[in-house]
């Protein structure tokens, strides 16, 4: 249960705040709605406090976890499927919804690696800057950090510039 105030994440959109929780009449019964504004592009969403849990509304993550995240991004011993880039792009669809910040770096990691090897889709390299917003808001809020800090951090990771 969140309480006004509350940073969470949701998914594919992001970290937002609980602004309020109200009751609104639908289809005849009252329920009670998480007002939450995304703090990326300042959109309201209305969550009925009863499913957040299962469209993946989530905590942020902890301080502790950031390492995990960051050890997923180094992680470059992997193979990427050669399969077609609109399968490549529904599955890495799939991981973003999922919510799961770690799932959202395995996704980031993927896509840059491929981009060393190929040119990325217009979707993949949209997706590509998705998943690194998501990540670097979500990162800089759990470490107490600047997003420009965080941003460098996955410059020097992937050795970009």
């Amino acid at each position: 249960m969140f309480k006004v105030g509350d940073l969470a994440v949701y998914p594919a959109q992001g970290v937002g705040v609980i602004e309020a929780i109200e009751s609104r009449e639908v289809m005849g019964s009252t329920q009670k709605f998480y007002i939450m504004k995304i703090m990326s592009n300042g959109m309201k969403i209305m969550i009925p406090t009863g499913s957040a849990e299962s469209v993946g509304l989530r905590e942020l993550i902890l301080e502790d976890d950031v390492p995990k995240v960051y050890e997923i991004l180094k992680n470059k011993d992997i193979t990427i499927d050669k399969q077609t880039w609109n399968k490549r792009y529904r599955e890495y669809l799939e991981k973003i919804k999922t919510g799961s910040v770690f799932e959202i770096a395995r996704v980031l990691r993927d896509l840059l690696i491929l981009k060393n090897d190929k040119n990325l889709s217009f979707g993949e390299r949209k997706m590509m800057d998705t998943a690194k917003s998501l990540l670097i808001k979500e990162i800089s809020i759990a470490s107490n950090a600047e997003e420009t800090k965080i941003e460098q951090d996955l410059k020097t990771i992937f050795s970009l510039q």
